[in-house]
C-alpha cells in the first residue's frame, strides 16, 4: 500500500494561482499512475488530471490549458499547478496513486476560489 499527503490548499481570488503537492510513501512510486481528483459540495468526486508511470497525461476538459499536473519520482512527488483560478474550481482535492490492482487515496486538501 501506499500513503499519500496532500499539501498547498487555500483561498484565492478568482484568477490566481496554487500549487497542490502530494507526498507518497513506498518504494514502487515510479510505478504507479497518480491523479488528482475533486469534490465540491453535492457533487461527485470527478478526476481532474492524471499522469502516467511514462508522464503521459490527461485533463478534464473543464481544467485543460489552466492546470498542469506533473511528478519528480526522485522526490515521490506529485504536483497540480492550478492557474487562472475559477470559482467553480472550489473543491476538496485528493490525490490518487493507481497500480493495477489497487488504489489509494489521500486525505484531500480544499481549495477555495473566491473574492
Amino acid at each position: 500500500q501506499v500513503q499519500l499527503v496532500e499539501s498547498g490548499g487555500g483561498l484565492v481570488q478568482p484568477g490566481g494561482s496554487l500549487r497542490l503537492s502530494c507526498a507518497a510513501s513506498g518504494s514502487l512510486f515510479s510505478r504507479y499512475a497518480m491523479g488528482w481528483y475533486r469534490q465540491a459540495p453535492g457533487k461527485q468526486r470527478e478526476l481532474v488530471a492524471r499522469i502516467t508511470s511514462g508522464t503521459s497525461t490527461n485533463y478534464a476538459d473543464s481544467v485543460r490549458g489552466r492546470f498542469i499536473i506533473s511528478r519528480d519520482n526522485a522526490k515521490k512527488m506529485v504536483y497540480l499547478q492550478m492557474n487562472s483560478l475559477k470559482p467553480e474550481d472550489t473543491a476538496v482535492y485528493y490525490c490518487n496513486a493507481y497500480w493495477g490492482t489497487g488504489h489509494s487515496w489521500g486525505q484531500g486538501t480544499q481549495v477555495t476560489v473566491s473574492s
